[in-house]
C-alpha cells in the first residue's frame, strides 16, 4: 500500500485506540490484535472513581488493565505490550514508540501528567521498559500513529470546546477537542489526548453501524432509507443499543440490548426505527454531558451514507447538524496534524450541507428520550 501513496516529505497515521498486541523479547506477536471489542478482560483491584480521575479511562475491558491481566493469568510471558500503531511504527521504521494520544487511550496513562500512571502499573506488575517510549517525534520520516478519534475531529474541523464531532462508523462516538493545561475527567466521559497540548473529551457507543450491519442481517435487508419519514417514535417500541455491550456513559460491559413493547402489530421496519433511534438518544446524551455545545458536525461512514439517519439525528438534537464532506475523517485528520507539525497552512475543513430539525419530531423525542434515559437506568439497578 506504501508503494502506491509515492514519494512525500512524511508519512502520518491514523489508528484504532484501545489495541493491544504482546511480543516477546524479538518483538515478535505472541498474541492477536485485542480491539475494544475484546471485553473477557479481568478488572485488576482499583479503585474505579479514582483510576477514572487519574488516567481519563475506566475499569472496563475494552482497556489495557483486564487485557493485560488477563494474559498474565493465561501464562502469556509478553517481553512488551505494544498498541498496534506502536507495532506498525516497529514495521515501518524499525522503532516502536507510541505518542502521547495512543497512550491516553490505552487506560495506563495520565492525560494530565503526560507519563505513565504509576499506581495502575503497579497494580499491574508493569514496568515502564515493557510499554513503548513516550514520543510525538517522527522515526525515519513516520511519526507514531495517532488515536482515531481524535484525528477524525481534527479531520472535520472540530477542534473548539463548543464544536463536537459526532461519529458513526463501526461503532458511534461523540468528542470535542481542545486546548488546555489541564483538565478534569467527567463522570460517564472519556479524557484522553491529541497531543501534548490538547484534550479529546467525550463517550463511545459501542453500537453504531455494526447496529445498522446487524439489522440488516436480522430483519432481512430491511430498508432503513424510510425512517426519517415517518413519525417519530410511534413504533412504541425502546430499542437498548447494547449488543456490544455498554460504554458510555455507563460504562457496563455485562449490559445487554433490549427491545420493549412488540406486539404482532410491530414490523421488522418499526424494530429498525426504534433501533436507530435509540443510538441517537446514547449520543445525545453524551453530548449533554459534555456541555457548552455550540455546534455539531456529523462524520462517519455509517452516517455519512445513511441520509434519514442523519435526519433522526438532527431530530433528536434540536439543533441544525452539519454534515462533513470529508470521506475518511481520521485519515485527513491524520495528514492535518502532519501539517501542523510541519508548519504548513491547513484549508478549513469542508462541510456539504446543513439538515434542519424538525421543530415537531424534536418534541416527541425529548418525551421519548425520557423514557429510554428512565429504562436504562432501572435496568441498571
Amino acid at each position: 500500500m506504501l508503494a502506491q501513496v509515492g514519494e512525500g516529505d512524511a508519512l502520518a497515521i491514523s489508528c484504532f485506540w484501545h489495541s493491544l498486541v504482546a511480543v516477546d523479547e524479538h518483538d515478535r506477536p505472541l498474541t492477536p490484535v485485542l480491539t475494544w471489542r475484546y471485553l473477557a478482560g479481568e478488572l485488576p483491584p482499583l479503585d474505579a472513581t479514582a483510576y477514572h480521575r487519574r488516567t481519563g479511562c475506566f475499569l472496563h475491558p475494552a482497556y489495557w488493565p483486564a487485557k493485560v491481566q488477563r494474559l498474565k493469568r493465561e501464562g502469556v510471558a509478553a517481553a512488551r505490550y505494544l498498541s498496534f500503531g506502536d507495532y506498525l511504527l516497529l514495521r515501518l521504521a524499525g522503532e516502536a514508540r507510541t505518542s502521547v494520544s495512543t497512550a491516553s487511550g490505552t487506560g495506563l496513562f495520565d492525560p494530565n501528567a503526560l507519563a505513565w500512571d504509576g499506581e495502575t502499573l503497579a497494580a499491574l506488575g508493569l514496568e515502564t521498559s515493557q510499554l513503548a517510549p513516550l514520543s510525538d517525534e517522527p522515526v525515519a520520516g513516520v511519526w507514531p500513529a495517532v488515536g482515531d478519534g481524535a484525528c477524525s475531529n481534527v479531520g472535520v474541523g472540530c477542534v473548539t470546546r463548543g464544536r463536537a464531532a459526532v461519529m458513526v462508523g463501526t461503532s458511534a462516538a461523540a468528542r470535542v477537542v481542545y486546548e488546555a493545561p489541564h483538565a478534569e475527567a467527567r463522570p460517564g466521559l472519556f479524557l484522553y489526548r491529541l497531543d501534548a497540548t490538547r484534550f479529546c473529551e467525550g463517550g463511545a457507543l459501542s453500537d453504531g453501524g455494526n447496529l445498522h450491519a446487524w439489522l440488516l442481517r436480522t430483519l432481512r435487508d430491511v430498508d432503513t432509507s424510510e425512517i426519517a419519514d415517518r413519525p417519530a417514535a410511534a413504533h412504541g417500541l425502546r430499542f437498548l443499543p447494547f449488543l456490544g455491550g455498554e460504554r458510555s456513559l455507563g460504562w457496563d460491559p455485562n449490559r445487554r440490548g433490549a427491545i420493549e413493547g412488540l406486539t404482532f402489530a410491530t414490523t421488522p421496519l418499526d424494530i429498525a426505527q426504534a433501533a436507530l433511534e435509540g443510538v441517537c438518544y446514547r449520543l445525545a446524551d453524551v453530548l449533554d454531558a459534555i456541555g457548552g455545545i455550540e455546534s455539531v458536525v456529523a462524520t462517519g461512514g455509517a452516517l455519512l451514507g445513511n441520509a434519514a439517519w442523519l435526519q433522526v439525528l438532527a431530530d433528536v438534537l434540536g439543533r441544525p447538524l452539519e454534515v462533513s464532506a470529508v470521506p475518511e475523517g481520521s485519515a485527513h485528520g491524520a495528514a492535518r496534524v502532519a501539517f501542523e507539525r510541519l508548519g504548513l497552512p491547513l484549508p478549513a475543513a469542508p462541510i456539504a450541507r446543513i439538515v434542519e430539525p424538525r421543530a415537531a419530531w424534536h418534541e416527541i423525542h425529548l418525551r421519548s428520550r425520557e423514557g429510554h434515559r428512565n429504562a436504562i437506568a432501572l435496568e441498571a439497578r
